[in-house]
């Protein structure tokens, strides 16, 4: 149950691995599967078309010798007849099911019938932004919520020479990922790209006129004109459907560390919220590439390998010149050292500490450096092993929207 990257690599991977019985693919996108990452980058931005973002071509598809349901949502689950229900009254009988039906975007009050205000998370999202990004020369853009999103958005508006304003509760972009001293240089990255920042501060309303925005009240007063808005305020996991179905319910669908839900139920992608052994705690992950690596294990563990799930996740942003990658996770309490080059020279890699162990490296244009780095992480390295002076830490929160 879900059609993007989660459910289409759990089909894929049973296919390979050799079940050859009934196989059903369902999606609430009429879209067939397709690639989220350059949604708020290369789509918004237009420098690629939708056909580029295909996870499959339309004869691979029909390859899967499966049954395709694509612009069908699910109402509900009855895990003792083992069916989930579709809008509609239909209904779909399983053996195994694989609830991979990813977030919801986060909304504001007030913001959901006015034109010029835009969610971002499906295609159909990305390419009405766009259009309306390019609608009128020099639109004013405000974008708000400074997270991956919000900030792969802000970069992308002012790729397109727009006029773009940044605002968010916090008082520096991307806190929540990478803790405050690397979100502080994120933070100077827009400044230096011409996007003005109004960190510690949320929207009280908005402004409009025939039923379309122009403009936003800040909940410090401040007047903003606006001829677009970005709302990336977050998502939570797509869950409501699952209500009453017995399963255990909290910061998405809980499961073992096999990703196991229920007998016959499993959970992949950023619904999944799952113990990971590695790190000895529990997790939800929205990163493109461990919905892939957790949906290939789950179908594995579908045709009974049944093996805990402890990956070292991996994530990255694009945003002007700066690639930013990480490995691990970015506890509250972690310490940060850097390892490679300088924090303000735009190539480095630092570590996080956690416990006495090393949980996390992050590189800024450190590729090659970061990925010899990674194994640390892996090692659980003891922190004291790394530091190259006292000097090189920097204690304080990182707060991770990863940890629960």
């Amino acid at each position: 149950m879900g059609a993007s990257v989660a459910g289409l690599t759990a089909a894929v991977t049973l296919r390979t691995e050799g079940y050859d019985g009934r196989l059903t693919l369902i999606g609430d996108e009429p879209h067939t599967p397709y690639n989220r990452p350059p949604l708020s980058k290369q789509i918004l931005a237009g420098t690629w078309e939708p056909d580029r973002i295909k996870l499959r071509t339309d004869e691979e598809l029909s390859a899967l010798d499966a049954r395709l349901l694509f612009g069908s949502s699910a109402s509900g689950l009855d895990t003792a007849a083992r069916r989930v229900v579709l809008d509609g009254g239909a209904s779909v009988s399983y053996d195994a099911l694989v609830i991979a039906t990813g977030v919801t975007p986060n909304s504001l009050p007030g913001a959901h019938h006015l034109a010029g205000v835009h969610l971002l998370r499906t295609l159909d999202d990305a390419l009405a932004l766009r259009a309306d990004l390019r609608r009128k020369p020099g639109a004013r853009v405000a974008v708000v919520g400074a997270g991956f999103l919000g900030s792969e958005a802000a970069a992308a508006a002012r790729r397109m020479r727009l006029d773009v304003t940044m605002i968010d509760p916090r008082p520096v972009p991307m806190r929540r990922q990478f803790g405050d001293r690397i979100a502080a240089l994120v933070g100077q990255l827009h400044k230096k790209n011409g996007v003005s920042m109004r960190c510690g501060t949320g929207v009280r309303r908005f402004f409009e006129s025939g039923g379309r925005v122009t403009g936003l009240e800040l909940t410090d007063d401040t007047l903003l004109d606006a001829d677009v808005v970005v709302v990336a305020i977050g998502a939570a996991p797509a869950i409501g459907w699952l209500a009453g179905s017995g399963l255990e319910l909290r910061n998405g669908v809980e499961c073992d560390p096999t990703c196991r839900a229920a007998p016959g139920v499993y959970a992949a992608g950023d619904v999944a919220s799952w113990h990971n052994n590695h790190f000895g705690c529990r997790m939800r992950l929205e990163h493109r590439l461990n919905a892939t690596e957790q949906a290939r294990a789950v179908a594995h563990n579908v045709l009974g390998e049944n093996q805990p799930f402890a990956p070292v996740p991996y994530f990255w942003t694009d945003q002007y010149d700066a690639h930013i990658q990480a490995y691990g996770i970015f506890p509250a309490d972690a310490e940060l050292a850097v390892l490679h080059g300088e924090l303000e020279g735009g190539h480095f890699v630092v570590a996080y500490g956690h416990r006495g162990r090393v949980v996390g490296v992050l590189g800024w244009n450190s590729p090659c450096e970061l990925r010899k780095l990674r194994q640390l992480v892996v090692d659980r390295a003891p922190w004291a092993s790394i530091l190259p002076a006292p000097q090189a830490v920097w204690p304080g929160r990182h707060l991770s929207a990863s940890l629960r």
